[in-house]
């Protein structure tokens, strides 16, 4: 029997109604996303903006440092979600602190160029320039080079399971990678996209609609690895944790993607959310059983990198 939506969540959604969509082009997407009311979270933690170069141009992150009293401290890269469309520093502010302060790390948040102005490999390029950076300069941020973790959430999550694959080749040794929510396989005939096509926050038309964003008028057959994680070889790939919802699309995609990293002998975490959303992360400090999972997965951050 299918376990409702928290209750408490549910008067948030009813009070706050939102959905992530491509209504209106991406510039609306961005603005009704800029336009949620959010919690200012972590006040204590230290926040410096910087640009790092890359290849492909600059690409600015924000730094972020709990105040621990340690000389040195873990790092983790972050990369946020939004449809590879949608979110910037400041919108995903909160949950970078929430990383920094829950994994008592360093946390680099990276501001990838977004589609479909700017479509596959773009993101791609531009957060694997930035773990580059982190992995040359843990030492200069008071980091440990040898405790780095790479996160993210939805889309987010996508980029960072590429970017725990891309560091495998590279021969960097991740300690964790933490995915919230991802995308990882584009398998929308896994039975959750048809359970939740219609779930609060996160649609599976909206999914297919920020996917061709992504693709924009790229010919990619077969997808490689960057762009669908799941086509890629596992093998040697950081230890995960995925966690999911019991409420979202993308539920059975995480789910899937924890059996093929288990498969490949990486040990993996899934915890499922059964009564939470697409998102979740947003109401941590409001919900409280989104306030408990997103707590679960951060425990499991600071312990893999402890």
């Amino acid at each position: 029997m299918a376990v409702e939506v928290d209750p408490v969540l549910q008067q948030v959604l009813e009070a706050v109604p939102f959905r992530l969509t491509t209504d209106g082009g991406p510039e609306d997407a961005r603005q009704r996303f800029r336009d949620l009311p959010r919690r200012e979270l972590h006040p204590e933690v230290n926040a410096d903006d910087r640009v790092i170069d890359s290849p492909a141009g600059p690409v600015p992150v924000r730094v972020y440092r709990p105040p621990t009293g340690e000389a040195v401290l873990p790092v983790v890269i972050f990369v946020h979600g939004g449809g590879w469309s949608v979110g910037d520093l400041d919108t995903y502010d909160g949950t970078a602190r929430l990383h920094a302060a829950g994994g008592a790390a360093v946390v680099v948040s990276v501001d990838y160029r977004l589609a479909p102005e700017h479509p596959y490999p773009a993101a791609v390029e531009d957060t694997w320039a930035v773990a580059q950076w982190v992995f040359d300069n843990a030492d200069a941020l008071g980091g440990d080079p040898q405790r780095v973790a790479v996160a993210g959430d939805s889309a987010g999550g996508n980029l960072a399971a590429v970017v725990a694959q891309l560091a495998r080749d590279a021969g960097q040794a991740l300690r964790m990678q933490l995915l919230w929510y991802p995308s990882t396989t584009f398998d929308t005939s896994l039975p959750s996209f048809a359970e939740n096509s219609e779930a609060p926050i996160l649609s599976l038309d909206a999914c297919k609609g920020f996917t061709r964003w992504y693709l924009g008028d790229a010919a990619v057959s077969p997808p490689p690895a960057t762009l669908v994680p799941a086509r890629g070889d596992l093998t040697g790939t950081a230890p995960a944790y995925i966690a999911v919802a019991g409420h979202d699309p993308l539920r059975d995609d995480g789910v899937r993607y924890a059996e093929l990293l288990s498969a490949a002998g990486v040990p993996v975490e899934l915890h499922t959310a059964d009564a939470l959303v697409h998102g979740y992360l947003g109401y941590a400090g409001v919900v409280p059983a989104a306030t408990e999972a997103t707590h679960r997965g951060l425990r499991a951050l600071r312990d893999a990198l402890a």
